[in-house]
């Protein structure tokens, strides 16, 4: 089932959320010169026209990207991830937001590498099309998961791994548990960045059960509700796990997250959560 488009959530709050941890973490790795694999399962068509006819319609950058967009004073650690922003977005009005690939294709350096991959037949070609003269990148047709096993691990035994399917398909609740137990035997070492919804918390805790009980040490979690939980349709909530978190994210976090909850959470009807799932 391809139905699922991203461009109709484009900078929403869990766009934030999620661009904001890809930012830390990637900034966090570039302190050391050895090169960097940046691997994105579901990569999306790369930038987003937030004056779509498919952002227009359901608005949520409105409540997401575009109340961040007009914060005057914002935490020091989120710096790199406003830079990408305004290269995007030069002047004053936000035209576009970028999409998980374009952030890393920006903050990434020469001796880095992105392999992408996206199966959605429109958002596909405008993938590859953001990247046509970028010779770090791979950019392929191709069911994300498998790349999990065939790219993984990179020669640099440095990386970061995005994994965020639409979970439109609710079979990938239970595919990432089983696609990250085969990453982490092939590379132990990178850093996973686990992108999940809450539209059902027992169907998204079940999720967070099965990678917490495959035994890998170092899982941190961190999470942002607008609402609180319900059974009406629609995501209240969602949240990052991340799977051998840089020494500096869970300081950071402490500090943005509360931030952020106090901007997006215009009812005060949310929470944030900060947890370290697994210690050493």
């Amino acid at each position: 089932m391809l139905s699922y488009r991203h461009s109709y959530h484009a900078g929403n709050h869990a766009d934030v959320l999620k661009h904001i941890v890809l930012t830390l973490c990637l900034e966090s790795l570039k302190e050391k010169e050895k090169s960097i694999l940046y691997l994105d399962t579901h990569s999306g068509a790369g930038r987003y026209l937030l004056q779509s006819e498919h952002a227009e319609k359901t608005g949520e950058y409105l409540s997401g990207i575009n109340l961040v967009w007009q914060q005057i004073a914002i935490p020091e650690a989120l710096t790199p991830y406003i830079s990408v922003l305004k290269r995007y977005n030069p002047f004053d009005t936000l035209k576009y937001y970028p999409g998980s690939p374009l952030i890393a294709k920006q903050l990434l350096r020469e001796q880095d590498k992105l392999n992408l991959t996206e199966l959605h037949p429109s958002d596909y070609p405008l993938l590859k099309q953001e990247f046509a003269k970028d010779k770090r990148a791979n950019v392929l047709r191709e069911d994300g998961f498998l790349q999990l096993k065939s790219k993984l691990p990179p020669q640099s035994r440095r990386g970061i791994i995005l994994i965020d399917p639409s979970y439109e398909i609710k079979e990938d609740y239970q595919k990432i548990p089983a696609a990250i137990y085969e990453a982490y035997k092939r590379f132990a070492t990178g850093v996973y960045l686990i992108w999940y919804p809450v539209v059902s918390r027992t169907q998204s805790q079940k999720m967070i059960d099965g990678i917490v009980n495959l035994g890998i040490k170092r899982i941190s979690q961190f999470e942002l509700a607008l609402k609180p939980d319900n059974n009406h349709k629609g995501m209240t909530a969602s949240g990052m796990i991340v799977i051998n978190p840089p020494w500096k994210l869970h300081e950071q976090m402490q500090t943005i997250l509360p931030w952020l909850s106090n901007i997006l959470d215009t009812d005060k009807t949310g929470n944030i959560l900060i947890k370290k799932l697994v210690t050493e």
